[in-house]
């Protein structure tokens, strides 16, 4: 994340500066985490002078599908959320990567039961590249479990949601991992916090199902869809056992903040030979040349920014 925070965000409809974009700490947001949200990508393509924000729709339909399970009394305008991300990153003038945070948030001073009034907000930021895209990192499972869908919604980009991978996040630290790998509540493979995780055993890539746990991510239908399409590989959405992430010949992390982060050991233990999988760069490549629009692949998944398709839909 860059040190300075852009000029203008979009708040309830309209672009005002950084600093006027404002909840009570008395919100229920603030209280009780009672918020959804997205994050989205924008890339630069230099050659093309245009950013592409990765998925649109599909993100924006998913804050609705949040919005409607956390039973908010509001249906958002869909037309208006594309709209909000594209002049966010029009009205800060970005020429790099961005990365987007679309919110719903539990707004005025009610309590937990309360459904409206709610904020909308659209922020973005500069987010350049990390060391572990190339390098790849050191995972570790963690003790802190995926809860059951019964008790929490994890499909659901719920904010307070995020708590459960927070105190992940800092178990993996204290035991020297760069990221941490949660079971879920029967001792399966779940996910990362805030990242979907595959592993290729055997030329098969694998990854946990959409009902181990995990976020319904966008990204990971897009990993799928290009591993199968465009790289040749049969994929499996199965269960996942601890133990077979070490057995794994190659793993990554995917997710619109991870990107594709190739994983090189878990539990200290190699995967492969301990370094960055081959299949990896290749899919890591494609996925770069696809979002930043250096492909002719998936068009429909590229929103352009400052081009006239956009200027358009900003209508």
């Amino acid at each position: 994340m860059a040190d300075t925070h852009p000029r203008f965000v979009w708040f309830n409809g309209r672009l005002v500066p950084w600093d006027e974009a404002r909840i009570h700490i008395y919100s229920p947001a603030v209280k009780y985490g009672a918020g959804v949200f997205e994050g989205l990508r924008g890339y630069w393509n230099e050659s093309q002078r245009e950013m592409f924000v990765f998925r649109l729709r599909e993100h924006v339909e998913r804050l609705a599908f949040g919005i409607k399970v956390m039973r908010f009394d509001v249906t958002p305008d869909l037309g208006q959320l594309e709209r909000a991300v594209i002049e966010v990153v029009r009205a800060n003038e970005f020429r790099d990567g961005v990365h987007i945070r679309l919110s719903a948030l539990l707004d005025g001073d009610g309590e937990m039961a309360s459904v409206g009034p709610i904020a909308f907000t659209c922020t973005a930021n500069t987010r350049p590249p990390t060391k572990a895209l190339t390098e790849g990192l050191a995972a570790g499972v963690v003790s802190w479990r995926r809860p059951e869908d019964a008790a929490l919604p994890m499909r659901v980009k719920a904010n307070s949601n995020y708590q459960n991978g927070r105190m992940a996040v800092h178990e993996a630290k204290a035991n020297g991992y760069g990221a941490a790998i949660l079971l879920n509540n029967i001792g399966k493979v779940a996910e990362g916090p805030g990242m979907c995780l595959f592993m290729i055993r055997g030329g098969v890539a694998v990854t946990p199902s959409i009902t181990s746990g995990i976020l319904e991510s966008i990204t990971r239908d897009a990993v799928i869809r290009l591993l199968r399409e465009e790289l040749g590989l049969a994929v499996e959405e199965r269960d996942v056992d601890r133990s077979e992430l070490y057995a794994a010949d190659e793993a990554f992390f995917c997710g619109t903040a991870w990107e594709v982060t190739p994983i090189t050991s878990v539990d200290r233990l190699p995967v492969g030979d301990g370094k960055v999988g081959a299949l990896t760069r290749r899919l890591q490549a494609l996925y770069f040349a696809v979002v930043k629009g250096e492909s002719a692949l998936h068009p429909e998944w590229r929103t352009p920014v400052y081009g006239a398709a956009s200027a358009r839909a900003a209508e």
